[in-house]
């Protein structure tokens, strides 16, 4: 059965199948054989909350094996060496991963190349010099990078940055702060966006590079360590051939990564609230309070329901926008819509799911609180609902009132 009367194309479908067949492949069984190890979270983090190199080691061997297998640049133009498959089998290909593997099951985030830790269209414009220095081990997985853009004082603005690339010779010298920069503490290269003598530029700089720094890693839900990360940058050169694209045109790259961002966090509240309504649904039924299951009372079965009709309209933004998207259209007042639907309702489909689960909901075990978490950040992350609805009303009033 499907709640969508347009199949998905059939690319796109495989791609999807596929994907999917890996994970339950080479996601799954790494859970699983290493149970103990998921559980401990002294086990996963080095004492400074750095990923330990057991789990550096599982994630990468996860992008590698998706490298080798065709799914891991699915996505990625051709004109970089992928398959070119586009915004429509990115959303579906994530949300797929998102509803089948749960948040317990977390390698799969490392599957498909993620648009800020591995290679997307954002890297079309990288020079050829660059192209032959670090795509090859991005492509196959071997590396990853990060997207710095955020900054202590530029968050939902991103057009206050204050990080500066000042000219010395033929290159730049970069000097600033980054924060909220996802991937940083094991990546590789990072996209950095600063501002030069005509404008905000990007450009790939090495992690290792000297005056390059992660400084702390930033801990959220109590948690003992993480992956978002505050960087500074200490007077790091970087060469001519760094530079993505045109000096002054980097806030262009910088807003088509935060569009690619929005994609995936769509996907990925649909993915969780779908994931989160089956588990609640089966509970239901199974669980008797005063005679009966409790999906017998309206009280339960009713807010289930709200919450897949709502998930069911997330979803089909979700298809509709990466649908634009192919088609070359800026999706802008669609993809902030979406976004900003789709993130809310994901986290009420999951906080529903632990109501229903009664304090069962709360325990390490179900895995609900794990996704709230993750749903809970991304109402703020790559805009929030706040900033998304000062969009889709800057839209309507220009006149965009297609609906």
């Amino acid at each position: 059965m499907t709640a969508i009367a347009l199949p998905l194309p059939e690319e796109v479908q495989a791609a999807r199948d596929g994907i999917l067949a890996f994970a339950d492949k080479e996601v799954l069984p790494r859970h699983q054989d290493n149970a103990d190890f998921f559980e401990d979270s002294r086990a996963l983090f080095d004492e400074d909350g750095r990923f330990s190199a057991r789990l550096i080691e599982l994630i990468t061997e996860v992008r590698t094996a998706s490298a080798t297998a065709g799914f891991y640049a699915m996505c990625v133009p051709q004109a970089l060496g992928g398959a070119g498959l586009g915004h429509l089998a990115y959303y579906a290909a994530w949300e797929g991963l998102f509803h089948k593997c749960g948040p317990k099951h977390w390698l799969m985030l490392y599957v498909l190349a993620h648009w800020a830790f591995g290679p997307s269209k954002l890297l079309e414009q990288v020079t050829e010099q660059a192209k032959q220095t670090f795509l090859p081990d991005l492509m196959n997985g071997q590396q990853s990078m990060c997207f710095g853009l955020s900054e202590p004082n530029a968050g939902s603005d991103a057009s206050m940055i204050t990080t500066k690339a000042v000219r010395d010779g033929d290159g730049w010298r970069i000097s600033g702060r980054k924060i909220w920069t996802t991937n940083a503490p094991i990546a590789d290269y990072c996209v950095v966006f600063a501002r030069t003598d005509v404008g905000i530029s990007a450009f790939m700089v090495p992690t290792a590079s000297e005056g390059f720094e992660v400084q702390r890693i930033i801990k959220l839900f109590g948690h003992i360590g993480g992956d978002e990360a505050e960087i500074a940058l200490d007077n790091v050169y970087v060469e001519p051939w760094q530079l993505v694209g045109t000096e002054g045109k980097g806030f262009a790259a910088a807003l088509y990564g935060v569009s690619l961002g929005r994609i995936y966090n769509s996907a990925r509240s649909v993915g969780y609230g779908r994931w989160a309504l089956e588990m609640a649904l089966d509970y239901s039924q199974t669980r008797e309070a005063f005679g009966h299951p409790i999906a017998d009372y309206q009280g339960v079965s009713f807010p289930l329901a709200d919450a897949a009709t709502d998930l069911h309209a997330a979803h089909l933004m979700g298809i509709n926008s990466a649908m634009l998207l192919d088609a070359g259209l800026p999706a802008v007042k669609e993809l902030s819509m979406t976004k900003a639907f789709s993130v809310q309702k994901g986290l009420a489909a999951v906080d529903r799911a632990i109501q229903t689960h009664g304090a069962m909901g709360f325990t390490n075990e179900m895995g609900l609180t794990e996704a709230w978490h993750s749903l809970r950040i991304v109402n703020v992350a790559d805009g929030t609902n706040e900033i998304l609805n000062r969009t889709i009303a800057q839209r309507l009033y220009k006149g965009d009132l297609d609906l």
